[in-house]
């Protein structure tokens, strides 16, 4: 099974530079995770287009994000307790070397489809 998890800060004016202690302990869980772990990057927020009431509604391009979104991270795993304890102890990284951090990591599981024939 395919999952993606997304970061958010939830106090991007408190929470402005994450520890080096962080980066290194997220560095070694990615290495932890090898071949587990496909894809990871950082994330800004570009914009967005909505429909209502049958009209177009975009808000963006962004200079600056609204939101302080972090980064994502791709996993193929086995199990939905897996991806559940990844992003548990990435979330306790955070806690342990950044407790002034308020966050929320979403995890989706990604469900492809077939667009040939």
């Amino acid at each position: 099974m395919k999952f993606i998890t997304m970061v958010k800060t939830l106090n991007p004016e408190t929470a402005i530079h994450p520890p080096v202690e962080l980066m290194q302990a997220i560095m070694q869980l990615g290495m932890e995770a090898g071949a587990k772990m496909t894809e990871t990057g950082g994330m800004a927020l570009a914009g967005t287009v909505t429909t209502k009431q049958g009209q177009m509604i975009t808000d963006g391009p962004f200079a600056e994000a609204k939101e302080m979104v972090g980064g994502y991270a791709v996993y193929e795993l086995e199990t939905d307790a897996e991806i559940i304890n990844w992003t548990e102890r990435f979330v306790d990284l955070h806690r342990k070397h950044w407790p002034v951090w308020d966050g929320e990591v979403t995890i989706l599981h990604l469900q492809q489809f077939n667009m040939a024939g």
